[in-house]
């Protein structure tokens, strides 16, 4: 498949994956893969704290002001990176500033009524992202808008809230906004969500169950699945040191040393290999594989070698 087409699938790509998995990692390296291909990308983060601001090359912690972190990509020099923030609580100051009503937020925040709503009625926080999401999304402020979506186990019920507000509130802005969101989670032109995991038994089962709960309770298409940080096939090694070493001078310690490492590594690919099969038939969709690095903590530069792995991983799809 051609980079650019699976980019231009749908304006808005949702990375959601358990904790731990390197989803903040993928969603840096989607958003430098897809401005390689020529297109400008808009990075959302909506979990505070997390490092996406640093994979980007952003000189600081992302935050609710729209940052520029890299332009002139691709052959054309088309290709750009902007990336913010996006929290409740802007979020609503920003519907309430567009409504005349900026004066009331401060008022809000200071009695602790948002506290309040949000206790009372879940799954307002993450409509009021969502709605902001959906607003960036249907104004074309990108060629793709992409999503650094909270953990697994939230990114149900955050991508989840806007079906049961609708089912419960009948009318009013709630209720607009929250079928206007649903309308854009179900349209496979308008949202996609790519979802990341290990190839490891444990990051397979729920990956597996958050796509089919994704699928049946919210009915958002899902792009194919990005298999991060497996081990790469080393050529002629095997979980032995070959027989002439002795010979040329390695000591034994040297010898058992070696073994256990390439015995460990082996057996790593092996496992790694027997857990893309099982996800290959518990989750029909394509995968893409992108490599472990062996460094002791990835930065932007990491980020752009594993844009090239996933370009070329896509460009494998059928």
């Amino acid at each position: 498949m051609e980079p650019q087409a699976f980019f231009a699938g749908s304006r808005l790509l949702i990375v959601a994956g358990k904790g731990g998995v390197g989803k903040t990692t993928v969603t840096a390296v989607v958003a430098h893969a897809a401005a390689t291909c020529g297109l400008s990308v808009l990075v959302l983060a909506v979990d505070a704290g997390t490092n996406l601001g640093t994979l980007l090359g952003a000189d600081a912690p992302l935050d609710d002001t729209e940052v520029t972190v890299a332009t002139g990509l691709g052959e054309a020099g088309t290709g750009s990176i902007r990336a913010r923030a996006v929290t409740a609580p802007a979020a609503l100051g920003e519907y309430l500033d567009h409504h005349g009503l900026s004066r009331l937020l401060g008022r809000l925040v200071r009695t602790g009524v948002l506290d309040v709503v949000a206790t009372a009625a879940p799954g307002i926080d993450d409509l009021l992202v969502l709605g902001k999401v959906k607003s960036l999304e249907r104004a074309a402020v990108a060629d793709l808008v992409l999503v650094d979506a909270p953990a697994a186990g939230h990114a149900i019920t955050f991508l989840r809230s806007p079906r049961g507000l609708a089912d419960v509130v009948s009318g009013g802005p709630i209720a607009t906004q929250a079928q206007e969101v649903l309308a854009m989670l179900g349209d496979e032109a308008r949202c996609r969500v790519m979802l990341v995991t290990l190839a490891e038994e444990t990051p397979v089962n729920e990956i597996v169950d958050a796509a089919y709960q994704l699928e049946d309770q919210v009915g958002v298409a899902l792009a194919p699945v990005v298999v991060n940080a497996v081990y790469p096939t080393i050529a002629g090694l095997a979980p032995a040191v070959p027989a002439g070493a002795a010979s040329r001078g390695v000591a034994a310690p040297v010898r058992r040393a070696l073994a256990e490492a390439a015995a460990f590594r082996c057996a790593r690919v092996d496992q790694q290999h027997a857990q893309t099969a099982r996800l290959a038939e518990r989750l029909p969709l394509p995968q893409v594989v992108l490599p472990f690095r062996f460094t002791a903590g990835l930065d932007a530069a990491d980020v752009r070698a594993l844009a090239a792995d996933l370009l070329a991983g896509i460009g494998r799809l059928g």
